[in-house]
């Protein structure tokens, strides 16, 4: 042990209740008189690569050293002035450090003491509670000696925590002046001591002594307050470290915010933590200021965050980039989405968490935390795209989730994201929130209309609303002409293939045939660009489908075409996106869901008609299609035409030159729905007992504040009676009456497993019904039972079924099976005559002969987990039958949060438990593992399983360019997330386990006392 971290641990404390002296004997250190140690031995320096090395004077712990207020905390120290064995034995030390440092540097010996022995050991070390004369003699020697006259301050505390920059000694040898006669270390020691015994016999000791303890006390305040400002403000970059900046750099390779971004984050609404509302058009950079506004809260604040996007593919995407973040800023991100996310989140201690969700799962979330009295935990709530409250029943939940906040919790900040919109003040008025508009876009975006063959530039402030710009250029054939009237292929082949361009189209089917019909006319030399990188990309989509291939991506993949829609399964849409982002495809075809989804900027976007199915587009849909148009970094200007007939002129400059849209409450949307839902949570969380609490709740919605152009005929109130006389002919709640006779409202047991599974209001009846009835003969040898009470109510009208399908899948079932099928209502009978075309007399359910067709689906999957041979087999797309999956997987986790409140349904807990994790993956089980990191598909999770990566812990612990080099078709930046989003996984499951741990060993504190 060195010098100094032996005299370390030397500890003085004060002692008011003893006045006896202590002994010394026994209480041996470096620092004791000779005569009173037994023994003491110095080593020589040892010197190694250019580095002086200090003698290990250790010998034995340090002990505690008590005293009383009387006693003298200097004797015997003192002695060591009279004791020449030390003092010739620390002139040796020193001549030998001399004769070291001479042979290294003979020319740089310095003046000072910096090159002492202890001198070093000193310099590194924080200050301690030592004897005066210790502190005095460890002052001398690492104060560099300078002149007053120089502005030095003079302290009593030594400069500890800045130690001298390293000095060039051969650039000052010219004109470094001859050295002084150097004061050897025992003068120094020697004067010091002296000078400590002549001042302490004019100082009373028990003054020093509270004055030490007054100044320790004083620099323990000190350093609280710098704890408390760090908390606060922890760096240079709005508050934060200058990690987080290096991080964004190196993460999301952006060097410097945008000006407005940096006006957005220094706005007084975000320092003093008000609510806000922040709107600009799309790809301005909306995401990276809610993001910066997040570490703010999980690293200054210590509380959790919430975030709220729109889509599940969203929220993988935003797990996978901000896990990195995670693991290198020391938080959690938790992914809520389709069934994953635990109710309540584990209650951490030492980490916070970044709770990254659906709108639905949001909803649960928040809803679970309220239950539990945790709500004050989460410190920020960001919402994506809060345009969205506009958007139907997920608009009505959003709107639920944002109001139970308010209310609830008065510390939690909200932070909205959202395009331009007409009616902002609404929604200011609802969230208490002041707005940030501005209309950067980090790319210019000129928009054009094409009418024939002529273009014209969008101009709203021009009468007619159009500027004519210039004719498009094209040589077709007649036969080409009937096949493209629209000049698509002219318009595409401008930017193409050394520039990228989106096609959105009206329908799925419209999609891929354009797809087809652009790649019959373009040029074989598109064949030859980025040739091996296509040939890649056709045989990735080839393995995800276990060896089938969509004949439409066959065909267009070599030209770097293809298409984009919810037709596609995961697997195929996320090795298009990745294609398209990586320059390998030049051009998609796709429907308007593009643009709502994941980010795929390109040079042109083209509207091939103003029509999303058979309705005309919205002001909103137009705006996100075209603000796909510029790609920053990329492009100096992005450009969009929308390709109109003469019949749409008139509509389409109405589109143009309107302003957006407006957000309206949808909570009294499809009957009332979402403020039935509302009413019943309020009711069973608690928040709400009474009529009259109900009424205060609803003043604080946005149905609220936009009554009068919501429900001009009926008030708020009388809607929400009639919400409460509904819920208690339903038997959701009981009135009661308390010891003042005031109505009390109370959830029933149904009521309370119906909000708590985020059942909707018109099934909840019907799925007691059907669980009920599959309690009395469940079938257990098979999973069809289960998968039947798990298919979704809301997608049996989404398919029609195919009754010679249907009869051969319903013959191939075992007897069992065929009886189970006949007590849910839907006897082999009935099946085989539909498949003959013959009537049928008897009356049967359409619901459930249609929900047994898609369960039959959901079974073979289950059993074959081949999607593309399901979906031939059904004669149904295969991204329908990933969408059944999905809702059925997201479905049955809310069935069995439903029977978690009931006991009667004890029974299905654990069968729906593992028929849940089924559905969520739908692999053979060795992949499940591997598929639960954030956007590892199955096709992915195939690849890393072969390569020999088969578990979380062989992703979290891959070297990401080995991990490149073996899997194909992986980028290095995808390789780097898939490995964060794994540590994350195995963080969050650790730091579960140990929650456990510690609530286990937590001694409980209303144990019963004597």
């Amino acid at each position: 042990m060195n010098t100094d971290n032996h005299m370390h641990e030397i500890v003085v404390k004060r002692n008011t209740s003893s006045s006896r002296k202590r002994s010394r004997d026994g209480m041996r250190s470096h620092i004791t008189p000779a005569k009173k140690r037994s023994s003491f031995t110095s080593e020589t320096c040892s010197t190694v690569e250019g580095h002086t090395h200090t003698p290990d004077m250790s010998e034995n712990k340090g002990t505690e050293l008590c005293c009383s207020d009387n006693e003298d905390l200097f004797e015997g120290y003192d002695s060591i002035v009279g004791d020449s064995s030390f003092l010739a034995k620390l002139e040796d030390v020193e001549l030998q450090m001399r004769q070291c440092q001479d042979q290294q540097t003979p020319n740089a010996c310095e003046d000072d003491l910096s090159d002492s022995i202890l001198a070093e050991d000193f310099r590194d070390s924080p200050p301690r509670a030592l004897p005066s004369s210790q502190l005095e003699f460890q002052k001398a020697v690492t104060s560099p000696h300078k002149s007053p006259s120089r502005g030095a301050h003079n302290t009593s505390t030594p400069d500890l925590m800045n130690p001298r920059p390293v000095v060039n000694h051969a650039d000052l040898t010219a004109n470094k002046p001859p050295p002084k006669a150097r004061r050897s270390m025992k003068d120094h020691l020697k004067k010091i001591l002296i000078d400590n015994a002549a001042t302490s016999c004019t100082v009373s000791k028990t003054v020093q002594q509270k004055e030490a303890v007054m100044t320790e006390e004083m620099s323990f305040a000190m350093q609280a307050m710098g704890s408390i400002s760090a908390e606060q403000d922890l760096g240079p970059f709005f508050g934060l470290p200058s990690k987080v900046k290096d991080l964004i750099l190196k993460l999301k390779r952006i060097q410097d915010l945008y000006e407005w971004q940096k006006t957005c984050l220094s706005l007084d609404s975000v320092q003093q933590r008000k609510n806000l509302i922040y709107s600009l058009p799309t790809s301005g950079g909306k995401t990276l200021v809610a993001e910066i506004l997040i570490f703010k809260e999980l690293l200054c604040r210590k509380k959790d965050a919430l975030l709220i996007l729109p889509y599940i593919s969203l929220v993988q995407e935003k797990v996978r980039g901000l896990s990195s973040f995670g693991i290198e800023l020391d938080f959690m991100v938790e992914e809520y989405a389709g069934s994953k996310g635990r109710f309540p989140p584990v209650k951490r201690r030492n980490k916070n968490s970044l709770y990254v969700t659906t709108i639905e799962k949001g909803h649960s979330l928040v809803n679970s935390l309220i239950e539990n009295d945790r709500l004050d935990n989460i410190g920020l709530v960001v919402v994506d795209e809060l345009h969205m409250l506009g958007d139907g029943s997920r608009g009505a939940i959003l709107e639920m989730t944002l109001s139970k906040i308010l209310y609830m919790s008065k510390s939690t900040q909200i932070i909205g994201m959202s395009a331009t919109l007409g009616n902002v003040g609404d929604l200011q008025t609802f969230l208490n929130a002041e707005n940030y508009t501005n209309d950067f876009r980090p790319v210019e975006l000129k928009e054009y209309v094409k009418i024939k063959d002529s273009i014209y530039e969008v101009n709203p402030r021009e009468e007619t609303c159009f500027s004519f710009s210039r004719l498009l250029d094209f040589k077709y054939s007649s036969g080409m002409q009937k096949m493209d009237p629209d000049h698509i292929v002219a318009l595409a082949t401008e930017v193409i293939p050394q520039q990228s361009c989106l096609i959105f189209c009206a329908t799925k089917k419209n999609c891929e045939n354009l797809a087809g019909m652009i790649c019959k006319y373009l040029n074989k030399e598109f064949l030859k660009h980025k040739k091996a990188e296509k040939a890649t990309l056709l045989g990735e989509l080839k393995s995800s489908g276990n060896g089938s291939l969509c004949p439409v991506l066959q065909k267009t993949v070599p030209f770097g075409l293809a298409y984009h829609h919810s037709g596609l399964t995961s697997d195929e849409r996320k090795l298009v996106e990745e294609a398209y982002s990586s320059g390998v495809l030049c051009l998609l075809t796709c429907t308007s869901t593009l643009a709502a989804g994941i980010n795929l900027p390109a040079r042109r976007v083209i509207l091939r008609s103003p029509y999303v199915a058979t309705e005309f587009l919205k002001r909103s849909q137009y705006k996100q299609m075209v603000g796909r148009a510029g790609r920053a970094g990329i492009d100096a200007m992005g450009e969009s035409i929308l390709i109109l007939q003469h019949k749409d002129i008139d509509m389409a400059k109405k589109l143009l030159s309107t302003p957006m849209e407006k957000c309206y409450s949808n909570l009294l949307h499809d009957g009332g729905r979402g403020l039935l839902s509302l009413v019943l949570s309020l009711i069973g969380l608690k928040i709400t007992t009474t009529v009259e609490q109900v009424r205060d709740f609803m003043k604080g919605t946005l149905l609220s504040v936009q009554e009068a152009q919501v429900s001009p005929e009926r008030s708020l109130w009388d809607l929400t009676v009639e919400s409460i006389d509904t819920l208690k002919q339903k038997s959701l709640i009981e009135v009661s009456a308390d010891v003042n006779n005031q109505t009390i409202l109370q959830i029933t047991r149904l009521g309370r497993a119906t909000f708590k599974g985020s059942i909707d209001l018109s099934y909840c009846d019907l799925l007691y019904q059907d669980l009920s009835k599959g309690l009395e003969g469940l079938l257990l040898n098979s999973f069809l039972h289960l998968v039947y009470l798990v298919t979704p109510y809301d997608m049996v009208n989404q398919c029609k079924p195919d009754w010679m399908i249907y009869f051969r899948q319903f013959t191939n079932l075992s007897a069992a099976e065929q009886k189970m099928a006949t007590a849910v209502g839907v006897p082999e009978s009935f099946v085989a005559r539909k498949a003959a075309g013959q009537s049928v007399r008897k009356s049967v359910d359409v619901v459930v002969v249609n929900r047994l067709y898609l369960a039959l689906v959901l079974y073979s999957l289950l059993k074959e987990t081949n999607l593309w041979d399901v979906s031939d087999r059904f004669q149904l797309t295969r991204g329908f039958v990933q969408t059944l999956l999905s809702s059925a997987s997201a479905f049955g986790s809310s069935v069995l949060h439903f029977t978690e409140e009931l006991e009667e349904f004890w029974a299905y807990k654990a069968l729906l438990s593992e028929l849940t994790r089924r559905l969520t993956y739908c692999v053979q089980a060795e992949l499940i593992p591997l598929m639960e990191v954030a956007g590892v598909m199955e096709h992915r999770a195939k690849q890393l399983y072969n390569a020999g990566y088969k578990t979380l812990a062989h992703l979290a612990n891959a070297d990401p360019q080995i991990l490149v080099q073996t899997i194909e078709n992986l980028f290095k930046r995808q390789a780097n997330q898939i490995i964060a989003s794994a540590k994350m996984l195995i963080k969050e499951k650790a730091e579960a386990l140990q929650e456990e741990v510690d609530d286990l060993l937590m001694l409980p504190s209303d144990i019963p006392l004597l």
